[in-house]
């Protein structure tokens, strides 16, 4: 069954996997130690929203340029978060694997997004 355009940023793809992604990093940081609560776990937590929330942003922008902004805002924001996963498993911080998992196929897909935006920009 094919889908017709996208209405909203809640019906792609790539912001439902990434908004999983956000899930998870509240609830594998939720065992950081508590002296993390201001550091890592804040950390974390922002970089993770701010992939959701600047696809969501650049969704309803008109120009694919400033579209295109966003969506490297998120991607940004997904490395920052690459690192904090490393950073956690490092320390020793609980188990982040699943959250490592969401974010690759997360970040293939907003790959994906980005290049067929700029696709139809040069195109």
């Amino acid at each position: 069954m094919e889908q017709g355009p996208a209405r909203s940023f809640e019906d792609l793809f790539v912001w439902q996997r990434a908004h999983q992604f956000v899930i998870a990093v509240y609830r594998a940081t939720q065992d950081f130690p508590s002296d993390e609560l201001y550091g890592l776990t804040s950390q974390f937590r922002r970089a993770a929203v701010s992939i959701t929330a600047n696809i969501a942003e650049g969704f309803k922008r008109r120009g694919v340029a400033d579209k295109l902004r966003f969506l490297n805002i998120s991607e940004s924001s997904l490395e920052e978060c690459r690192y904090y996963i490393i950073l956690a498993r490092d320390l020793g911080y609980g188990n982040v694997s699943n959250s490592k998992e969401i974010l690759e196929e997360a970040s293939r897909l907003l790959s994906k997004y980005r290049a067929a935006i700029q696709k139809d920009q040069i195109g």
